[in-house]
């Protein structure tokens, strides 16, 4: 493909040029309809997710539906002058890789925005990166609330770091009581043995779960740790028997919290593993088979296939032939993804994009509000989305099936 540049902008080269295209012939994604009409201004969306591994189910549903906004964009011509084009990497779910492939993206002067990440740990080493290049980024699937309110959020002491990330997902800081209320209230369990992987996340949510279950009056009954890449589960398997909790709350995501799951009920450990959404897909039920059942997960905003707002977002991701499915985080990562498409519509006029676009493209994102597939998307002054809805799913009969919805408070 042969791009003629119409501008360079100028010193410092690494921050401000963009790539002006006469005609943009499309990759083996955009060839499904986003092929060149004209002389626009081709504007790159970046995502970086887990394409391959373990956790690729959940990433590759991100970046479709990153592709299924840039393409509906440029059908609508929703910013004339423009054509988006999706710049997809894998992370691979390591924070070293994610660093290395935030780097690519801010060298390419095409890209003015990046979807992602899906980790709170890989999204760690992407910020700085990012930051350092004013280029904006806005997570569908992140909720480790330091990564928009500092180290210190816990103690009550906010303060925002990098002011060019944002996510469309609310944080642990709700997920995690919300999920301690419905194991409290509903499930009336007092007993609770959780386990983490040490990750960011895994880490973070099971803090978060253990303080507001402690605060309703139950009882942490022991605490273990796992690693993400672990087979035998043996020895935390173990501490669960001895503890007598009623359940095990899982602070990580499904490669491992799966095949926990499985080797406890296995073990003759018949008590119900509870997650976050690291849990949430459908290949945790893959993977632990029958022990599935009766297992619970929370994850951010309503079921998507329950939303009034989803319901053409589902239709054209049907439509459009992708192979692999939205997953939990499809619906909120095509929002990102229009939420930077509505920030680039803000700074770029009739194709013409300022010297400064990046930056112009990240003060922008801050006033961003519109409907969208989730409901109101919008950011507080951290960045934080202000959709506050969460969901607890039960799996029954082989499948993840929603029990209880609301707006946490």
């Amino acid at each position: 493909m042969r791009h003629r540049s119409f501008v360079k902008l100028g010193a410092p080269v690494l921050i401000g040029a963009l790539v002006l295209s006469a005609s943009a012939c499309g990759s083996r994604d955009e060839d499904k309809g986003t092929g060149g009409t004209g002389n626009k201004t081709v504007v790159k969306i970046g995502v970086i997710a887990p394409l391959s591994g373990d956790l690729s189910a959940l990433g590759l549903g991100i970046k479709n539906s990153a592709d299924l906004a840039a393409k509906k964009a440029n059908e609508k011509n929703e910013v004339p002058g423009v054509e988006f084009q999706v710049a997809a990497e894998d992370d691979e779910a390591k924070p070293p890789v994610g660093q290395q492939v935030a780097t690519k993206l801010v060298a390419d002067k095409a890209v003015l925005g990046v979807v992602g990440t899906l980790n709170s740990s890989v999204a760690q080493t992407v910020q700085p990166v990012l930051f350092s290049a004013k280029l904006l980024q806005v997570s569908p699937a992140n909720t480790n609330p330091s990564l928009t309110q500092g180290d210190q959020w816990a103690a009550g002491t906010k303060k925002r770091l990098y002011d060019t990330y944002f996510r469309t997902s609310t944080t642990d800081a709700i997920q995690g009581p919300f999920g301690a209320d419905f194991v409290t209230n509903e499930l009336k369990f007092t007993k609770i043995f959780t386990v983490h992987d040490k990750k960011t996340y895994g880490q973070g949510l099971a803090g978060t779960f253990t303080d507001r279950f402690k605060q309703n009056g139950g009882q942490v009954v022991g605490a273990g740790t796992v690693n993400p890449d672990d087979k035998d589960f043996s020895p935390v398997i173990t501490q669960v028997q001895k503890s007598g909790a009623q359940a095990v709350y899982y602070g990580g995501e499904y490669p491992a919290a799966a095949p926990l799951s499985e080797q406890m009920k296995s073990k003759g450990v018949k008590i119900p593993l509870i997650g976050g959404d690291g849990i949430f897909s459908a290949d945790y039920i893959k993977i632990a088979g029958a022990a599935a059942e009766g297992d619970h997960a929370t994850s951010v905003g309503a079921p998507t296939e329950q939303l009034a707002s989803a319901k053409t977002f589902v239709d054209d991701y049907t439509k459009a032939g992708y192979k692999d499915p939205y997953e939990a985080y499809g619906a909120y990562s095509y929002d990102a993804t229009w939420a930077i498409i509505q920030a680039v519509k803000g700074v770029v006029k009739d194709g013409k994009v300022p010297d400064d676009a990046r930056a112009q493209v990240t003060t922008a994102e801050g006033s961003v509000s519109f409907d969208g597939v989730t409901g109101k998307v919008a950011f507080d002054e951290f960045g934080d989305t202000t959709n506050k809805v969460l969901t607890m799913y039960k799996v029954q009969g082989g499948k993840w099936t929603p029990v209880k919805t609301e707006e946490f408070k």
